[in-house]
Formats: C-alpha cells, structure tokens, sequence
C-alpha cells in the first residue's frame, strides 16, 4: 500500500544552497540588505553558504574578487545560485548584468534579485 513501508534514513532531501552577494562604496552599510537577503534566503528554507561583500562602489564587474568568489561557489556546486538585493549590486549597466547573469548559468546556477529596496539603492549608488 502506497505510505507502508520502510523509508530509508537516507532519503533526507537536501536543501537549496545560496551565496549572498553584496556590493556598495567603502562607506555605505550593508547591515539592511544583508539582513533582508538572508531572512529571503530564510523564507524560501534556502541555505546560505556564504555572505560576500565587495567594497569597491560601481568597479566593472569582472574587476570584482567577491563577485568572482561567488561565482566559484556556483562553479563548485557549493551553491545553486548567487542572491543579491537589486540589479545594481552586479552593474548599472545592462549589458554587464545580463553578462553575469549568463555566466551564472553556464556555471549551472541562476542570478536572483531581490530589488526590495529601491530608495536605499539609488542612496548606495550615489555613493
């Protein structure tokens, strides 16, 4: 009968990895868009592997040694994908973030946005 039976202890589901990626100026504080990412990681049961931040401000993407370890952890199979707060904590410029985004997927994984917070975003991106 379908539910009878023994089920295996090792038929444990194991959970979605995510890296949180952070990016803003040397100045500007991370604590919120850290905190709203990792309670979004949360929400979904996903777990995070690592948090990074680059404290380089609007530095070219592929000049970014957080945003390459991030990448890696995908690359690795450590995490299924990289979670940032919006759009510009990868680049301001559309082509640049579309290039990421591809590469995530060559590495297997996907690039997630959350854009929560828009006011404090174009704040950080005067900075």
């Amino acid at each position: 009968m379908p539910g009878e039976g023994d089920v295996p202890s090792e038929s444990r589901v194991e959970r979605f990895r995510v890296v949180i990626y952070l990016c803003a100026a040397p100045s500007t504080d991370l604590a919120k868009p850290r905190k709203e990412c990792t309670d979004y990681a949360d929400a979904f049961g996903w777990e995070i592997t690592e948090v990074i931040e680059d404290r380089v401000g609007l530095l070219p993407p592929d000049g970014r040694q957080g945003l390459t370890r991030a990448l890696s952890e995908v690359e690795g199979g450590r995490a299924g994908a990289v979670l940032t707060s919006w759009r510009s904590m990868i680049s301001t410029i559309p082509q640049e973030y579309h290039e990421v985004a591809r590469e995530v997927e060559k590495l297997g994984g996907f690039l997630h946005v959350m854009d929560s917070d828009r006011k404090w975003a174009r704040e950080a991106e005067r900075c």
